[in-house]
């Protein structure tokens, strides 16, 4: 059965760093085009940042840009967020997504805090 559980996630001050990670089963990553979701109380579920099936080309929110990057590793089945300089305003529950064709998975969601 296809999983994806992403963890990573805490409580974070305001300027500081986490890295999450997304681990995947039962497919071949390689495949997928990968994103990263978010989705704070009461707001809808944004797009973060969203990776090609082979890592070459990324594209970034411009709420995050310059701040946020994902990558990928296809033969360990990860795919990662890395947050820096954190606002409060990243506070979310954050979302791992798998997409290839009409195939499309979630994760389960790991809660981002920032807060001093």
């Amino acid at each position: 059965q296809v999983q994806l559980v992403e963890s990573g996630g805490g409580l974070v001050q305001p300027g500081g760093s986490l890295r999450l990670s997304c681990a995947v089963s039962e497919f071949t990553l390689s495949r997928y085009v990968m994103s990263w979701y978010r989705q704070a109380p009461g707001k809808e579920r944004e797009l973060v940042a969203t990776i090609s099936s082979s890592g070459t080309s990324t594209n970034v929110a411009d709420s995050v840009k310059d701040r946020f990057t994902i990558s990928r590793d296809n033969p360990k089945n990860m795919v990662y967020l890395q947050m820096n300089s954190l606002k409060p305003e990243d506070t979310a529950v954050y979302y791992c997504k798998a997409a290839w064709g009409f195939q499309v998975y979630w994760g389960q969601g790991t809660q981002v805090t920032v807060s001093s």
